[in-house]
């Protein structure tokens, strides 16, 4: 589906990236890998293989953006798809909360934004997509969480303002919103107990688990690719049922309320 065709990930050191790549790869798609982390994202594009090459890249910074976009389209003279999974959580104890919003919010929006922007010309040769990564988080009020939820509800307007912005290029701009994945945040959580995350994720999903991050992965290269020519300004909800759910869980509450009686 991707033969002869580059795909430009960021955040690609992390198990999604790695695992968004992988499916690409598997498309026949040659890969370039983007992150902060040097050393994981020389070993993302190791286990990737021939397909892949890493460059190190740190999207709070232009002249590091300008020059991963450079290098990547100098690599194999095209770039025919953009993947952004690269973000900041935050929401960490720190003595600077406003430095934080602002590392967050310059890191998952304007990141974002300003590798879309500087990919822009090539995607517009070469008829090619944008895939942002947003969340049911940009949606819902969360416990304990402001900066990453606030961030990913920007996202997901930037992608529609992006969306028809892009049109007359001929570039699709999507979102991708998954439910719980297994990554490394799910990893560092439980110590890396899969059993144990698709057991309290069953509750908010109706699929009963988390997922694996290659399954967004398709969700990803479908929007990025041919089949799905008609689609921009969307977002897709990868989520095994997570946002239809609602305020709801998978159990009845009337029921607890009945046994409760």
């Amino acid at each position: 589906m991707f033969e002869g065709k580059t795909v430009l990930i960021t955040g690609a050191a992390t198990i999604i990236g790695t695992e968004v790549a992988r499916v690409f790869a598997n498309y026949s798609a040659d890969i370039v890998l983007g992150d902060i982390d040097e050393d994981g994202g020389r070993r993302a594009a190791a286990e990737l293989g021939d397909r892949a090459v890493f460059i190190p890249l740190d999207i709070r910074n232009d002249e590091s953006i300008e020059k991963f976009i450079a290098h990547a389209a100098g690599t194999t003279g095209r770039i025919d798809a953009v993947v952004n999974i690269a973000c900041l959580y935050g929401d960490d104890e720190t003595t600077d909360v406003r430095a934080q919003w602002l590392d967050v919010l310059n890191t998952n929006i304007v990141g974002t934004a300003l590798m879309c922007h500087g990919a822009r010309a090539y995607l517009k040769e070469s008829g090619g997509a944008i895939v942002n990564f947003t969340s049911p988080s940009g949606h819902v009020a969360q416990h304990g969480r402001l900066q990453y939820p606030v961030s990913k509800s920007g996202i997901a307007q930037l992608t529609r303002s992006l969306a028809l912005a892009y049109a007359a290029d001929g570039v699709r701009v999507n979102s991708v919103s998954p439910g719980w994945t297994w990554s490394r945040v799910m990893h560092d959580i439980t110590g890396g107990d899969r059993a144990r995350t698709d057991a309290v994720a069953a509750g908010f999903h109706m699929l009963g688990r988390a997922a694996d991050a290659g399954e967004i992965g398709e969700v990803v290269a479908f929007l990025a690719s041919p089949k799905a020519s008609f689609v921009t300004g969307a977002e897709w909800a990868a989520d095994g049922g997570y946002t239809a759910l609602g305020p709801e869980q998978t159990t009845s509450a009337i029921a607890q309320l009945l046994q409760q009686s």
